[in-house]
């Protein structure tokens, strides 16, 4: 301990005095608002991210080299593919039969053989490439600033060059589908560099036609070339292609080998479209040129400004409508790497704020209508075989990231993800059919750009048949946020029913307990093995019937299926207390209480179910307090953001921000990864280790659930606004703006020494608003579009 304290003094002390030479940014701008460093990134996790939902970029800030790495969201190894086990149903009553009979090892190599997905994993996402600038002579600079603005979603690069002032700006625009990227000068004719683009892919060439440098390639094949059986992974079909146009004032353009040179501008502005041949998970027939080309064509006669301006308007439509401020102080000023260096002793509550927003700015940037969701790193990856190929882990990690989009004001962001479910409701149709001899739908732990659904990699993790049915939660929560009966009914409602129908065949009485039903084979992400009877699973179905039920009544629709809902629901296994007095994980009583891992699977019903609360059932509450306490307050950074959640759940403030600051370490010290921990890298970004973006999300979420939670209902099923039901000391003073609460509420929340001072709350819709407060009760009918304040003397 005392050589790790010593370790960040010196850092301190390193980074104190490099910075003492450099420029802070201007006082105008708000430090929530912006991260800020000075001097360019030294690796991918300190490079800056910008995005549009379908492209990513991160921004290094070079100064004699100037790299911006690129993705689009559509490059992704492999092909169209159905990953049905043909016939896998067959060993299904084998399976239980030897789980019931303790024979997990047994079980587990015959789902192998038998029961998994072909091939036995699924495909990665891709990086696509990079755009390379050369600066000659750019070497020794003064007042070095990079930085990206969240508001405008611009990342910019600064200095000085015997007394010329260089600047970049850098953004990728949503309504022109364009990464732009404007270099000036503060003298005339002293801009010159070089403008090159490459790719990671072995396939791949560049070419200069005119004023534009052309990148065309094949995505690799997977990594791997035979699976866990020695089979061969199905090769990539995707081409693509990406276009730099330059466009520049003053000066001269000279194409120089596939490259392009700029010399003695006053100004240039490259405008970079990329596309691939992808149209859908089941068609990959589509034209790359012909895309860029009207990509590009679409920018003609188009200013800078005037894309400029078009992409802050647009990003801040979504951005602005929620604002937090929990104060700020001189030491909020600092580059970002030392705040986050120094915040385990100052607390500085703006860093807070500003990891809040970089949340919501990370979601706007990886997830629009229309995208693909966000994946395990959101839009961003540099590496061919990224970890856990950048996928979409099911299990925890895909709906993490979208934990944040309804409550924090970003409902249309989750449109990619809802549409990903839909798309799974179709191929998870005939894994039904093929592994389980069932009707409705399934997916398990992952899921690809080909909507895989089946069990995949080992069936000791893999073969866990709930994700779909956890996915399926935030098509009921889009509607909860909204009242939307239109979207409730034509879209979410058919996935839940299907979703549904698919457990009410898979529920299987339990042998020593005939009356209660019980899942499996499954498993307990990702803990102890293939079994039957995982507390999860029994929480995420039980929450799946609840909400196919409600909807179907809303809708007045299919009565007699969901009486046999009911009548399942009713006997699934309940959760139950152990021994060390913790919530069990399994119907067997065999948790250990010095097990760290970083799941914590079968609270799930506290966050993001709704079964378990500290009001509602206070033994069961105690009992997850229990589990928390054995699986301790560490673990990697997405595991931290879940146990934000779950202590704001269990209305402990401290102590889900204890698990804040905990998360708010550095990943990285003196260069070295520390591999035995979580964190967040030096720009923010949430460390597993190595990079996962859930945690980031899982942040934004917490804090938004300390300071408000919309879950709990009254005895008419209208929703209570729970204000401030979490608040930490360590965040006592504040306000935010434009959150919102189930039953299509808006929120403004303002509190000061512990204590609220206001709240303002439009209704969206006009439903019976609950508004509580320390125990405290508001109730009052709303009219679509009121807004109503309250002070704490308003409270009954």
């Amino acid at each position: 301990m005392i050589k790790r304290l010593h370790q960040y003094i010196l850092l301190l002390f390193v980074l104190t005095l490099f910075s003492c030479n450099h420029a802070e940014p201007e006082k105008s701008l708000d430090p929530s608002l912006m991260l800020w460093y000075d001097k360019p990134a030294a690796n991918w996790t300190e490079a800056l991210p910008i995005g549009n939902g379908r492209l990513g970029a991160m921004v290094y800030g070079g100064v004699e080299n100037e790299v911006i790495q690129f993705n689009e969201e559509s490059l992704w190894t492999g092909q169209p593919h159905d990953y049905a086990h043909k016939g896998a149903y067959e060993v299904l009553d084998e399976l239980r039969q030897l789980l019931w009979d303790g024979q997990q090892i047994e079980a587990q190599n015959l789902a192998n053989e038998r029961f998994m997905s072909q091939p036995f994993g699924q495909f990665c996402y891709q990086p696509f490439g990079n755009i390379l600038l050369d600066f000659p002579d750019h070497t020794e600079v003064d007042n070095y600033q990079r930085r990206l603005d969240l508001e405008d979603a611009l990342s910019s690069v600064a200095y000085e060059i015997k007394g010329v002032k260089f600047k970049r700006e850098v953004f990728i625009s949503e309504p022109e589908q364009a990464l732009v990227t404007h270099l000036e000068s503060s003298k005339k004719g002293e801009l010159t560099f070089n403008i090159g683009l490459d790719s990671p892919h072995s396939e791949y060439e560049v070419s200069v036609e005119g004023d534009e440098v052309v990148l065309k390639g094949k995505a690799n094949n997977y990594p791997k070339e035979l699976d866990f059986q020695n089979k061969p992974y199905p090769k990539s079909k995707l081409t693509f292609e990406a276009r730099l146009k330059v466009v520049y004032e003053g000066g001269e353009l000279v194409k120089e080998g596939n490259g392009i040179k700029v010399s003695n501008a006053n100004s240039a502005t490259l405008y970079l479209v990329a596309a691939t041949s992808f149209v859908d998970y089941q068609d990959i027939s589509g034209n790359p040129t012909e895309l860029c080309k009207k990509y590009l064509s679409n920018l003609s006669g188009k200013s800078y400004q005037t894309l400029k301006n078009d992409h802050s308007k647009d990003f801040r439509e979504l951005f602005n409508r929620v604002a937090i401020d929990l104060g700020k102080s001189e030491i909020s000023n600092r580059p970002t790497n030392e705040r986050l260096i120094s915040f385990q002793e100052d607390e500085d509550p703006n860093l807070v704020s500003l990891l809040y927003q970089y949340g919501r700015y990370l979601l706007i940037s990886s997830s629009r209508a229309g995208t693909q969701p966000a994946n395990l790193q959101g839009i961003w990856n540099d590496q061919l075989a990224p970890p856990w190929d950048s996928k979409y882990t099911i299990n925890i990690n895909t709906e993490m990231n979208y934990w944040l989009a309804e409550m924090t004001n970003l409902s249309e962001l989750s449109e990619p993800l809802r549409q990903m479910v839909e798309d799974l409701s179709v191929t998870g149709k005939n894994i039904a059919k093929e592994h389980y001899n069932l009707e409705g739908w399934v997916a398990h732990h992952n899921t690809d750009i080909w909507r895989g659904a089946a069990p995949i990699n080992n069936a000791n993790h893999g073969l866990w048949p709930t994700g779909g049915a956890w996915l399926s939660q935030h098509l009921w929560w889009h509607y909860q946020y909204t009242n939307d009966k239109d979207y409730l009914k034509n879209k979410a409602y058919p996935i839940l029913k299907e979703a549904s129908r698919f457990f009410v065949g898979y529920l299987v009485p339990d042998p020593n307990h005939p009356d209660w039903l019980v899942s499996g084979p499954s498993t307990s992400p990702e803990n102890g093995g293939l079994v039957m009877a995982p507390t999860m699973d029994h929480q995420i179905i039980r929450n799946l019937f609840s909400n196919t039920i409600e909807a179907a009544e809303i809708l007045g629709v299919d009565a007699n299926f969901i009486k046999i809902v009911k009548e399942k629901r009713a006997k699934i296994a309940t959760n139950l207390i152990g021994k060390h007095g913790q919530l069990q994980e399994w119907l067997i009583d065999q948790d250990d209480p010095e097990n760290k891992h970083r799941h914590v699977s079968h609270l799930w019903g506290l966050h993001p179910g709704n079964e378990i609360h500290p009001s509602t059932t206070p033994d069961l509450a105690e009992a997850t307090k229990v589990t928390l306490a054995h699986r301790g307050d560490g673990g990697t950074g997405w595991s931290r953001a879940w146990k934000i959640n779950f202590w704001a759940r269990l209305l402990d403030g401290d102590h889900s921000f204890l698990l804040l600051k905990n998360l708010m370490v550095p990943s990285i010290e003196q260069g070295v990864e520390m591999n035995d921990k979580g964190g967040l890298y030096l720009n923010l970004f949430d460390s597993h280790p190595p990079f996962q973006i859930d945690g980031n999300f899982g942040a934004t979420s917490g804090v938004t659930e300390m300071l408000l939670q919309s879950h709990l209902r009254d005895e008419n099923g209208d929703y209570f606004q729970d204000i401030l039901p979490a608040l930490p000391s360590a965040l006592s003073t504040g306000k935010i703006s434009g959150i919102k609460g189930r039953g299509a509420f808006e929120l403004s929340i303002e509190w000061k020494n512990g204590e609220l001072v206001m709240v303002e709350v439009k209704s969206l819709t006009g439903s019976k608003l609950n508004l509580r407060y320390k125990g405290k009760l508001v109730s009052q009918e709303t009219t679509e579009g009121e807004t109503l304040t309250f002070i704490p003397a308003d409270f009954k």
